[in-house]
């Protein structure tokens, strides 16, 4: 998960229309000079979404420590209010539930999240030869006031790039 959301922070900085929020009536943007992260946790007292600061700053060691001591806190209930909320963007994942797609809805007053599902190594013809390949199903969903489909599709390819070729995220 460190690594998907060190790709997202790095997607959400080549693409800014992403890193933003819509006022409740819907009429302004606030552009974000920062990446904050929610990641969606499924507790046994309901779902909960701590945010992560400044992921783009930090390295994925310090990334994975925190989203393991948020997963652990989040289901102990020791989450503090000021952990929950200002994130640019939210990561959502089915990938220890299993499923191949789903709908994640749009947290306000962010302007899209990211849902992943369980990968898994496929077949992929290679020109001569099939060779397996690790996919992940990835699910986009929007605000249409503020994303078109098309600014969605290039957002998605640069996060699917970014996972690709992590080295990417070094220059």
């Amino acid at each position: 998960m460190a690594s998907r959301a060190k790709a997202l922070s790095h997607a959400l900085r080549e693409i800014p229309k992403f890193n933003a929020s819509l006022s409740s009536d819907g009429k302004t943007l606030f552009p974000k000079d920062y990446v904050h992260i929610g990641i969606a946790f499924d507790t046994a007292h309901g779902l909960m979404v701590p945010v992560i600061r400044d992921v783009d700053r930090k390295g994925l060691w310090q990334i994975a420590a925190e989203i393991a001591d948020l997963a652990t806190r989040a289901q102990n209930r020791k989450i503090r209010p000021d952990e929950m909320g200002g994130a640019s963007m939210t990561i959502s994942s089915l990938g220890g539930i299993g499923g191949t797609a789903f709908t994640p809805i749009v947290n306000p007053p962010e302007v899209a999240i990211l849902g992943i599902t369980r990968s898994e190594m496929v077949p992929v013809w290679g020109g001569e030869a099939f060779q397996p390949v690790q996919m992940v199903p990835l699910d986009l969903s929007y605000d249409h006031r503020v994303i078109n489909g098309a600014d969605a599709a290039r957002f998605l390819r640069c996060f699917a790039d970014l996972l690709a070729d992590p080295w990417r995220m070094l220059i």
